[in-house]
C-alpha cells in the first residue's frame, strides 16, 4: 500500500498536542484549527507523502507536513 493511501485511510487518527498546534501555526502562519488544515492538504490530490523510518513526510504546496507513523 502507498504511503498516501495509508496517510489517507488513517486521517482521522492525525491529531498533536497544543504546543504542537502553536508550533504549527506559527511555523505555517495560519490561525485556526492547524489539524484540520494539514488533513486538508494531505489530502489533496497533488499532494505527495513518503515515509522515511518512523515518519510520513507530505510535500504540498510549498511545505512539507511531517506525520508521525506510529501515534
Amino acid at each position: 500500500m502507498q504511503s498516501k493511501d495509508i496517510l489517507i485511510e488513517n486521517i482521522d487518527k492525525i491529531h498533536t498536542t497544543e504546543m504542537g498546534a502553536g508550533r504549527i501555526s506559527k511555523n505555517l502562519g495560519i490561525s485556526g484549527d492547524v489539524v484540520e488544515y494539514c488533513k486538508e492538504k494531505i489530502l489533496k490530490k497533488e499532494s505527495i507523502a513518503e515515509r522515511k523510518g518512523k515518519n510520513y513526510y507530505v510535500n504540498i504546496d510549498d511545505c512539507i507536513i511531517t506525520v508521525n507513523a506510529s501515534s
